[in-house]
């Protein structure tokens, strides 16, 4: 069978899809990951067959990439590779190309916040497609797989078929001290993902925390991007280390990881029963970050609705500690992991898509 993948957004994307598209392949079927451009390096990364989408006017910020023009690059690859199944995630683009192709389309996505204001825009943008096709709406998805456990699920969730989350990264060299614990001092990681300059936020709230959190005793690891480790490495001091950071490796060795919010982030800590702090950097994170705090796995501090009379720095570190200092966000995570463990690992949910295609 032919296997279509298709990512948009950011690096996290592809590494989300990545173990479920391995497995496919792993089968023995053929797969194609759609992407755009930027997306390419991460795909090539994680060892996954890619296609750029993006109009070669595209590729260097001339025009926006709208889900009409995007829908009409995947019916053009469609005509030279047609697959038996779309996998799509966040998008409704790659629903719309399987009900024009007559193929089964696979839903996969970290499911966490309401997406009815996306919808409403996605149906919007997609009308003449869908009045071409003779459908009043979005058409519902054949499989949806959640990567989210069960226990973080919003109310009024869409019934989903459940995958264990799979960590995947972009992968170099590993060194000894990414996978060992610092004896005798807490670790902890510090990152906001795959486009941010992790340190230079408003306030510099995380620049105070470093200080703070190395002069306490604690190592603390910064994943950042290659400019922000040239701009900040020279002034944290003993105890910190910037850079690249391969998260599926380092982070069983830590005790605390402070971020953005980021689904793949979260799940990737959540597996490995880490207890976060997190300072979302829009609506999404958020979500996530509330998921997970009422859980008990983690603090949330938002930057944008600070506490009345309370120091924003204060308050990021207050929060670091508590999470450092009270077994319970630990217990409570490891309990988050655990979960995971007991859910369809990527190869079983495959056995599902492959019915699904073969009627």
């Amino acid at each position: 069978m032919k296997f279509l993948f298709t990512v948009g957004g950011s690096q996290a994307a592809v590494f989300g899809v990545a173990p479920l598209a391995a497995a496919a392949r792993n089968a023995g079927h053929e797969i194609l990951l759609a992407a755009d451009e930027p997306l390419m390096a991460a795909a090539q990364s994680v060892g996954l067959p890619a296609v750029c989408i993006t109009p070669e006017r595209m590729r260097y910020g001339q025009d926006a990439m709208t889900a009409s023009v995007r829908l009409d690059a995947l019916i053009d690859l469609a005509g030279q590779w047609t697959p038996d199944v779309v996998v799509g995630g966040l998008s409704h683009v790659p629903r719309v190309l399987a009900a024009r192709l007559g193929v089964p389309y696979v839903r996969h996505i970290w499911h966490i916040a309401p997406m009815a204001r996306r919808d409403r825009t996605a149906v919007a943008e997609l009308q003449p497609e869908l009045a071409r096709l003779g459908l009043a709406g979005l058409p519902d998805p054949d499989l949806f797989i959640d990567l989210c456990p069960p226990s973080l699920r919003p109310p009024g969730a869409p019934r989903a078929r459940s995958m264990r989350w799979v960590p995947r990264v972009s992968q170099r060299r590993v060194e000894p001290w990414m996978y060992t614990r610092p004896e005798g001092r807490p670790r902890v990681l510090i990152t906001a993902g795959t486009r941010n300059l992790v340190l230079d936020t408003p306030g510099g709230s995380l620049r105070t925390l470093v200080g703070e959190l190395a002069g306490a005793g604690a190592e603390v690891l910064v994943a950042a991007l290659p400019e922000a480790a040239e701009r900040f490495g020279a002034e944290l001091g003993p105890g910190v280390r910037i850079g690249w950071i391969p998260l599926d490796v380092v982070a069983p060795t830590c005790d605390l990881a402070v971020h953005h919010g980021g689904a793949t982030t979260a799940m990737t800590l959540i597996n490995a029963g880490v207890p976060q702090l997190i300072i979302p950097d829009n609506g999404y994170g958020k979500a996530v970050a509330e998921a997970v705090r009422d859980f008990g796995a983690a603090e949330l501090v938002d930057r944008h609705r600070p506490a009345p009379g309370h120091d924003p720095h204060e308050t990021t570190v207050q929060a670091a500690r508590r999470v450092l200092d009270d077994p319970q966000y630990a217990e409570r995570t490891r309990l988050l992991a655990k979960e995971t463990t007991t859910l369809p690992t990527p190869d079983e949910v495959l056995r599902d898509i492959e019915v699904l295609a073969a009627r």
